[in-house]
């Protein structure tokens, strides 16, 4: 019986030690916090770190996960940061169908199973290409500033 005791007061002790070693989420919350860029705005609630607020790209946002997740007592993160949206000051400029044509022969010159035409400043691919080379050739043709890509490309 007295060794059922000291057995159940033993326990009683440790939780309650390991409970008063973990931290506090205030205390997470000032240290996540003082990390993290001015526009972060951070909630702790148990162990769960919230991330709000607005940054500049996808880098900041995982940074900013990054930061929270390696704080101390950190259980888990919810990451709701969105990203700013870019603000152009300068007008979209459409490439005219003449130059358009030209530079679209000149960028899938190296892709000879893909067919082009161009109406309207809308580039339209046709026929197959290999996944490794449909990336390098989207960027090059995004390049020319075309109204918009139709891609009716098969993936192989």
């Amino acid at each position: 019986m007295k060794t059922t005791k000291l057995f159940m007061s033993a326990a009683v002790v440790a939780t309650l030690f390991f409970a008063a070693c973990s931290p506090k989420d205030g205390d997470i919350q000032t240290a996540v916090k003082a990390k993290e860029a001015a526009e972060v705005s951070v909630a702790v609630t148990k162990g769960e770190v919230t991330l709000t607020g607005e940054v500049a790209d996808e880098a900041e946002k995982a940074k900013a996960e990054t930061i929270a997740r390696a704080e101390k007592g950190v259980k888990s993160v919810v990451n709701n940061l969105t990203i700013k949206p870019v603000l152009s000051s300068a007008p979209v400029v459409i490439a005219e169908d003449s130059t358009l044509t030209k530079n679209v022969a000149d960028a899938t010159k190296d892709f000879p199973t893909v067919q082009t035409s161009v109406k309207d400043g809308v580039v339209t691919l046709k026929g197959e290409i290999s996944k490794s080379s449909l990336v390098k050739l989207m960027q090059q043709l995004s390049v020319l500033k075309p109204k918009k890509i139709d891609n009716q490309l098969t993936v192989k």
